[in-house]
């Protein structure tokens, strides 16, 4: 497989997004958009990736860095456009070997078959492939200048002659070459252009007058849409969800209402699983086969495991494991727990920071008591515990297995397997005094509404 680089171009500020946020950390489905196309990049077979950013972009190397430690970064200082930007990474694509592919980094609808229709013209002899689309309203686009299979120039908008606008072919966002094709031409770039910018799309013209052959591929429009603003941002979340709506339901997975469910990038479903309308997946979610996730579930950093019923109404958060079988129900929030085999948690609890064995029941109203106002604290539930209704676990505690707390119970003690735990005080009941508490309470109203 021929070797190739991919230079992506990130150094632009985006200020139509009208962010402190670089455009390119915005997030489709729960991943940055230059992280997206980073990993079409990889997918599409490119061994090396660079990634071209602007000053005071510290964040975009920090967010892409962690994300996939293998990329190489380089600044470009003055803005003077995307030719520009792509000589930056001198220092790769200098020794590089087999293609170079130049990428726009505000693309996270990129696929990987849309780097290889260009390297497959490189495969086919062409020395340089450029990614077009047909887009419905082709305004603002630079216009592919055609003939049969090649293409002679591509004019951007601003410079295209009216003749030209009316074309409907349009330069998208990869332009790949041969490597010593690419070495040759970087250098010979010009900014004699409306925009007195160095552009990547005028090496086509460069490599046709130089007698290389320049051809294209062509790429469905929502895959190479950019984002600008705040709006094309939206849309692409839109189409992304799309996707991978489409891809679960191909995949076993039924979605009742799918337009009213969200995916993350990396949410991984297997089949047989069903899901309820208005679910939300935020990263790291994983759901085995058999799972049910009931209507306005919100869902991230979680592991749900086979046979499993969430919700509906409920908060599984990060670290939130839930063994074979277990239940967790309407308006119940886990956060950093296992919860075993066969455990009902039914309603309206929070368990945090717990580790629950198999087979226990939780009643309505549990709370672990996890944190102390400075630090966080872990509850352990050995397996076929019973924890009666409105209990509070004050933790660090631990309950043995099978033992009973009684509801409405305070724990501030571990409690020994087998054993009824009671944590209250004793009833008392005061005859004729909720008249006195009444009476007294409504003279203190009426003398408040009077102004005494």
């Amino acid at each position: 497989m021929t070797e190739l680089v991919s230079i992506i171009l990130a150094a632009g500020e985006g200020t139509r997004m009208r962010s402190r946020l670089p455009k390119v950390l915005h997030q489709v489905g729960g991943l940055p958009i230059v992280a997206h196309v980073a990993r079409a990049a990889r997918a599409g077979g490119s061994q090396e990736v660079a990634v071209v950013t602007g000053p005071g972009h510290e964040a975009v190397r920090e967010t892409l860095a962690a994300i996939d430690p293998g990329i190489r970064f380089f600044e470009q200082v003055e803005r003077k456009g995307t030719g520009h930007a792509a000589s930056i990474a001198r220092d790769l694509w200098s020794t590089a070997q087999g293609y170079i592919a130049v990428v726009y980094g505000d693309h996270p609808l990129l696929r990987a078959e849309n780097f290889t229709v260009v390297t497959d013209r490189l495969d086919a002899g062409m020395d340089a492939a450029i990614l077009g689309f047909q887009p419905a309203d082709p305004t603002g686009y630079g216009r592919f200048i055609t003939d049969g299979e090649r293409l002679l120039a591509i004019r951007e908008h601003k410079d295209a002659s009216e003749e030209e606008r009316k074309i409907g072919l349009c330069n998208a966002c990869i332009l790949a070459f041969r490597a010593e094709v690419f070495r040759e031409l970087i250098g010979k770039l010009g900014n004699n252009n409306a925009q007195g910018e160095y552009y990547a799309t005028d090496l086509v013209e460069l490599a046709n007058a130089a007698g290389y052959k320049v051809g294209y591929g062509i790429a469905p429009e929502a895959d190479v849409m950019g984002v600008n603003d705040r709006a094309q941002l939206a849309r692409a979340e839109m189409l992304f969800q799309q996707r991978r709506r489409a891809e679960m339901m191909r995949a076993g997975v039924t979605l009742i209402d799918p337009a009213t469910v969200y995916f993350s990038h990396d949410t991984q479903i297997a089949e047989d699983v069903l899901i309820e309308p208005s679910v939300w997946f935020g990263p790291n979610v994983t759901v085995a086969s058999g799972a049910v996730i009931h209507a306005f579930s919100h869902i991230e950093g979680a592991s749900i495991g086979p046979g499993v019923s969430v919700g509906p109404f409920a908060r599984l958060r990060p670290g939130a494991t839930l063994e074979e079988k277990a239940k967790i129900g309407n308006f119940v929030e886990i956060k950093k727990a296992r919860v075993g085999k066969g455990t009902k948690i039914s309603h309206l609890s929070y368990v945090g920071d717990a580790t629950v064995g198999a087979e226990v029941n939780i009643g309505a109203g549990v709370i672990t008591v996890n944190y102390d106002g400075f630090n966080k604290h872990d509850t352990i539930i050995g397996d076929g515990a019973f924890i009666g209704s409105n209990a509070s676990l004050v933790a660090p505690v631990s309950v043995g297995a099978g033992a009973l707390v009684a509801s409405g119970s305070v724990i501030t003690e571990d409690v020994e397997a087998d054993a009824l735990a009671l944590g209250r005080s004793r009833q008392t009941n005061k005859p004729g005094r909720a008249r006195d508490v009444f009476a007294r309470a409504a003279a203190a109203k009426k003398a408040k509404s009077e102004g005494k």
